[in-house]
């Protein structure tokens, strides 16, 4: 990883280096909300944006970069295969369009859906098209790369997963590391779940920080890339100011503990495909 700053980021197996963090927009409605929270995570220095097919807001995100100013090679933009369609280099072209843009950073199968293998020749047609920088997957198993590595031309660059002290999958996170992969997290916050734990209010406390800023400073400490999505200009600016102070070993420790899921090596515990 780079030096402690907001700037930060990860080399990937493609040469090219994702930020360790960015703006999720799941569940940000398509139109002025996507807009705004786009235009203002750019604003304030955010340089990595991951949207999805299956978000329906692709469009606005697109808009909201070409009305930021703020040139395209400087941004990280990840969308992700719906893996419920069947050609993921045709759908990288119509993200592409919705987008308004030449090239993806990051393409992602979304979710194993109907099993881990059979989107990736599609995924490495979008890079031999030229559609994509790199490519990868999300809430994939370590099983289930461990099956799709046998099959990759293109080994995957990044693996999204459910990460936080609550769902502190440390087995999947070393199955990447081992495999080549980063590992980035999305839903840090539970979705706001974890923001009241009194052990995470506690250490918030006692950083001088806030229970968010805890939870994405610990996911950047394990060395994951952190997206966290708000619609709040408040919150984006919170989120991002976790590069001034690090969590001591005592505080990692105790939010360590609060896992629930045996540090698995699973992506889930409910498959909502299967």
């Amino acid at each position: 990883m780079t030096a402690n700053n907001s700037q930060a980021t990860r080399e990937l197996s493609n040469g090219t280096a994702i930020p360790v963090f960015g703006l999720g927009v799941w569940q940000a409605a398509d139109g002025p909300e996507t807009e705004q929270s786009v235009e203002w995570a750019l604003e304030l220095g955010y340089r990595l944006i991951d949207t999805a097919q299956a978000y329906q807001n692709e469009a606005s995100v697109g808009r909201a970069i070409r009305n930021s100013g703020v040139p395209r090679e400087e941004i990280f933009l990840t969308t992700k295969f719906y893996p419920g369609n069947e050609d993921p280099r045709a759908e990288a072209e119509k993200s592409l369009e919705r987008l308004g843009t030449d090239y993806l950073d990051l393409y992602l199968i979304h979710w194993p859906q109907s099993g881990p293998t059979w989107a990736w020749p599609g995924m490495e047609a979008a890079v031999e098209a030229g559609l994509t920088k790199g490519i990868g997957i999300s809430n994939f198993s370590a099983a289930e790369i461990q099956e799709l590595s046998k099959i990759s031309q293109i080994q995957p660059a990044v693996n999204q997963i459910q990460f936080s002290p609550f769902e502190y999958r440390a087995g999947l996170v070393e199955a990447c590391e081992a495999a080549g992969i980063v590992a980035q997290a999305y839903s840090p916050l539970g979705t706001g779940r974890h923001l009241d734990d009194p052990v995470v209010a506690r250490i918030a406390s006692a950083t001088d920080h806030t229970p968010a800023q805890v939870l994405i400073r610990w996911a950047i400490q394990k060395g994951l890339s952190v997206i966290p999505k708000s619609v709040h200009r408040e919150r984006i600016v919170e989120n991002f100011a976790v590069f001034d102070f690090e969590l001591d070993a005592e505080a990692v420790a105790a939010l360590d503990a609060l896992d629930t899921t045996n540090q698995t090596a699973e992506a889930l515990a409910n498959k909502w495909w299967s």
